[in-house]
């Protein structure tokens, strides 16, 4: 079994995830390579499928750019709260369908008029969000109090899941939900859950570079590689990782050095989500403390974790007053000593991400 050195494994990862040197391409082909986006209503500071295109495309990504993809192109859709390339929303409806929880199935089943009824009226009348649809359930949806009588809601939420209809856009916030056949292409193809979940390890694997066999992030979305890859050690980690083959040869390639920089990223990351991962790979702890008590938070409400070459060096505690025009910095935390060069890198990003909003910056 092959051995990895701490810094290749890290260099695996970083390359992987488009955060090496700044990659000149559209917004698909990022999310193409990056296999999804985590789709979160947050704005501290953005979006973070916002952030999460900043850091890879810098000042040249618009929102809007993402909007063409979803809405226009189609080359991108949102499915189950995360957004991904249209050519793999057939593998995620395979899984889904397989992996939907036993109460909810029974549920669905239980409203199969109040099914019928959605789907007609997205049929007679277009495009919908969850306020125009009339809940005609005939089983209350029960969750313990989050989810009571948003029937209309958690409907949609399945039938997308399971691939009946499909988020087409968004007024404002709101999903604009559609009959999934004039959204999505005519040839999607739906395969066998077993052979889905082989396809989605594999894609998930060459985003992420490097990761466990078996794991799952801060959400519970599975995020091992299963059976893909090549099993390889790594130096200072217990266990075995999985490696994406694509990445064993670039590390061969002696034609393509690394080249790191600087990038702030969103607490939604795929790069930092795994908190297991980056903690055993770049000695980074993290957790989001949006939902502690303010006097309970270490690092702020919604703190960014800055990436500097292939560590992880600290978190910046920002947030957008866009009222004001400003962009308020609380604390840049040091994980660890910051030497000139890294101050410099780490203000300069600040001062990047401070332009792309249209804020000032202030503060530490």
């Amino acid at each position: 079994m092959r051995r990895l050195d701490a810094d290749t494994a890290r260099r695996v990862a970083v390359r992987a995830q488009l955060l090496d040197a700044r990659c000149s391409r559209s917004v698909t082909e990022v999310v193409e390579e990056l296999g999804v986006l985590q789709v979160d209503p947050t704005t501290a500071i953005a979006p973070s499928v916002d952030l999460v295109l900043f850091s890879r495309l810098g000042a040249d990504y618009d929102h809007s750019d993402l909007r063409f993809a979803l809405e226009t192109e189609r080359s991108l859709v949102e499915h189950s709260s995360f957004v991904r390339p249209v050519d793999d929303v057939g593998l995620a409806i395979a899984v889904a369908g397989e992996d939907l929880h036993p109460r909810i199935r029974e549920w669905a089943e239980a409203n199969a008029g109040f099914r019928a009824d959605v789907l007609a009226h997205l049929a007679g009348e277009g495009p919908c969000t969850v306020a125009e649809i009339p809940d005609t359930c005939q089983v209350p949806w029960r969750s313990g109090g989050w989810n009571d009588a948003r029937n209309v809601n958690r409907l949609l939420e399945v039938l997308a899941l399971l691939g009946d209809v499909a988020v087409s856009g968004r007024r404002g916030r709101a999903r604009v939900y559609d009959l999934a056949e004039r959204v999505y292409p005519p040839d999607l193809e739906v395969p066998a859950p077993g052979e889905a979940r082989r396809l989605l390890d594999e894609r998930r694997l060459a985003s992420l570079g490097i990761a466990r066999p078996s794991a799952k992030d801060s959400s519970g979305e599975q995020v091992g590689a299963g059976s893909a890859g090549v099993p390889v050690l790594v130096a200072g980690t217990e266990g075995e990782w999985r490696v994406d083959p694509g990445a064993l040869e670039a590390l061969d390639d002696d034609t393509a050095p690394f080249a790191g920089r600087c990038a702030l990223l969103s607490p939604f990351d795929r790069m930092v989500n795994d908190r297991d991962r980056v903690r055993d790979l770049f000695g980074f702890e993290y957790v989001l403390e949006m939902y502690k008590p303010a006097a309970q938070r270490r690092w702020g409400y919604y703190a960014l974790p800055v990436l500097v070459g292939d560590r992880l060096v600290g978190k910046l505690d920002a947030k957008a007053d866009r009222r004001a025009g400003v962009l308020h910095v609380h604390a840049l935390h040091r994980d660890v000593p910051w030497t000139a060069a890294v101050v410099e890198a780490v203000e300069a990003e600040v001062a990047a991400l401070g332009r792309w909003l249209g804020l000032e910056v202030a503060g530490a």
